[in-house]
């Protein structure tokens, strides 16, 4: 669905994406690793067509993506925030129903308020919730109502920006957990940057590593732990030694 093909791009003499090329399948769940400072989030600003590529190309469906229309080109989307991005003015309910309430997605009030209660319900949050302020939430309960944004338009792709980030152990399973059946019951294309191990082994079909500006390896989730690449290896066994320099 999404391919990118030799993608630069530098912001003066930092250059930060070196010759990206990378297959997106339909349907999968596809996990980017990578160190901080490695790319990742530049890399989703471009397909999203927030930060425009020096060099290469980016295409959904084979369209390249800085041609498109605009506003039908992001309604196929649907994105988790790494850090929850809800607006502290607005209900939880409003925050969820935001697209609906809006743009080209436009729902009568009373119809985007069902759907975000549903939606809320979906990630095992209660009907009253939907009248809270984000600031009377947990982090974990705020993780969730973005979560149900993300899926409010039922958008055929998600991208999910380090989606476990500021979770204990026990509430980053359960987000896992509820981005792998979501996207399996949606049948969305999906599209994970995250350092975090344990939701690469939960949520992945597919995964691959971007270091130094390109994307070092990918392949199956399952094939992961087997790759000889030592990048991979000491990346994902959190080694101190190996080709990998950490920033001091």
């Amino acid at each position: 669905m999404i391919a990118l093909q030799d993608v630069t791009k530098s912001f003066g003499r930092n250059a930060v994406l070196r010759g990206v090329t990378l297959n997106i399948p339909t349907g999968q769940s596809m996990v980017i690793i990578g160190g901080s400072g490695t790319g990742k989030s530049v890399l989703l600003k471009c397909i999203l067509g927030l930060v425009h590529p020096d060099g290469g190309t980016i295409t959904l469906d084979g369209q390249d993506v800085t041609k498109v229309e605009r506003d039908a080109f992001l309604g196929r989307f649907g994105m988790l925030f790494q850090g929850g991005a809800l607006f502290d003015s607005m209900r939880v309910w409003e925050n969820v129903a935001f697209r609906l309430l809006r743009g080209t997605q436009k729902r009568p009030k009373s119809e985007a308020r069902e759907i975000a209660i549903e939606k809320l319900r979906r990630v095992g949050l209660a009907p009253d919730v939907a009248e809270l302020y984000p600031a009377e939430l947990s982090g974990g309960m705020q993780k969730r109502v973005g979560l149900a944004r993300a899926i409010a338009a039922e958008p055929e792709i998600i991208f999910f920006d380090e989606p476990t980030t500021g979770l204990d152990p026990i509430m980053a399973g359960v987000i896992n957990e509820l981005i792998r059946e979501i996207v399996t019951e949606m049948g969305a294309t999906a599209m994970t940057i995250t350092h975090d191990m344990s939701s690469v082994r939960a949520i992945a079909d597919r995964v691959a590593m971007l270091h130094a500006g390109v994307i070092q390896w990918t392949g199956p989730a399952g094939e992961m732990d087997a790759t000889p690449d030592p990048y991979v290896q000491q990346f994902i066994h959190g080694r101190a030694e190996g080709p990998i320099t950490a920033v001091r």
